[in-house]
């Protein structure tokens, strides 16, 4: 890596020298205007409005138009001149939780490398931020541009974010935010059961830039002169969907590997009565306990024998549930 920005980070009356990295860089596949006749490479001068003559890069400045029309040129000199303390040093100015800046704000990455000879107060600022949990809040000028920015630590490092101001953010100005949307609490209850099955930890590498890949299989077929293959085409999953419950339900299940999703906790009552009757048929009746003591038939008459003389014989039972039976026909 090539450093962007040299300086240092002003800590109260610690200074740190450091340089500057871009943290990030883009894989995307860049494309070149060509002809599509002939493949010929299109190629833009630079020219000049007034005198029609090419200009070379050097003798490039920057303008800025007034709003009476009139242009103001600057030079690189000219910036160079201007008095701004960010330009070589990264000053903190206060030092925030993380969660309260919205990352809306942040823009760009940067990598903090510390010069040999300040090593030792590189690694005490990083643990001091490491220990206190805190953000240190900064400006930095790059590139001719002020930027507010945040100071944190990630794998040992320093890592710089900078941030858009506030008056560069738009806010969001819908009709939809005006209106008063009522959500049913069922569909609140699927959304969220929906939420909790598609929840687990992040892992950037478990994700693929798929535009990308089938942008490399179209150039290599191109390449080879074959054909490109068409994307495999999506199984119907069913009936079309009518409603947003419908959606979020089938949405839960097929989160869940085809589970079928429970619209409301209250639905599984059966089950534990379900529950109840299995632990009812499991229990032991009389005589398999005593034909699981191990007695012997005789020992089994006997407790046959007892039963009777309480009164409890099956027969006994039966005249019993029929009585009401026959109080009924002598009624009539």
């Amino acid at each position: 890596m090539r450093s962007i920005w040299r300086g240092a980070v002003s800590f109260g009356l610690v200074s740190i020298g450091v340089k500057l990295y871009t943290a990030t860089e883009d894989h995307d596949i860049r494309f070149n205007q060509v002809h599509a006749v002939d493949g010929g490479r299109i190629k833009y001068r630079r020219v000049c409005s007034i005198d029609g003559e090419e200009v070379e890069y050097s003798e490039i400045a920057k303008g800025y138009e007034l709003p009476d029309g009139q242009l103001v040129v600057l030079t690189d000199e000219d910036f160079e001149e201007l008095p701004l303390a960010s330009r070589r040093e990264i000053e903190v100015l206060q030092f925030v939780d993380q969660d309260e800046i919205d990352p809306i704000q942040y823009e760009k990455t940067y990598y903090l490398e510390p010069d040999p000879s300040a090593t030792r107060p590189y690694v005490l600022l990083r643990n001091a931020l490491e220990n206190a949990g805190r953000v240190a809040i900064t400006k930095i000028s790059i590139r001719s541009r002020e930027s507010l920015a945040a100071l944190r630590v990630k794998d040992g490092v320093m890592v710089l974010h900078t941030m858009r101001w506030p008056d560069e953010i738009r806010r969001p100005d819908f009709g939809f935010l005006d209106e008063d949307v009522a959500v049913r609490p069922q569909e609140l209850q699927m959304a969220e059961a929906l939420i909790g099955s598609m929840t687990g930890e992040f892992d950037p590498t478990e994700f693929t830039d798929d535009y990308r890949e089938a942008m490399a299989e179209l150039l290599e077929a191109k390449q080879s002169g074959g054909e490109v293959q068409p994307l495999p085409e999506t199984a119907d999953s069913g009936a079309a969907v009518v409603d947003l419950m419908s959606a979020l339900r089938r949405s839960v299940e097929a989160a869940r590997g085809g589970t079928p999703a429970e619209e409301a906790p209250a639905r599984r009552a059966p089950a534990k009565k379900a529950t109840a009757a299995k632990r009812t048929a499991a229990r032991p009746t009389a005589a398999e306990k005593v034909t699981a003591t191990g007695a012997t038939p005789a020992k089994r008459t006997t407790a046959a024998k007892k039963a009777t003389a309480t009164g409890a014989t099956p027969a006994k039972k039966a005249t019993a549930e029929k009585a009401p039976a026959k109080r009924a026909r002598r009624t009539a």
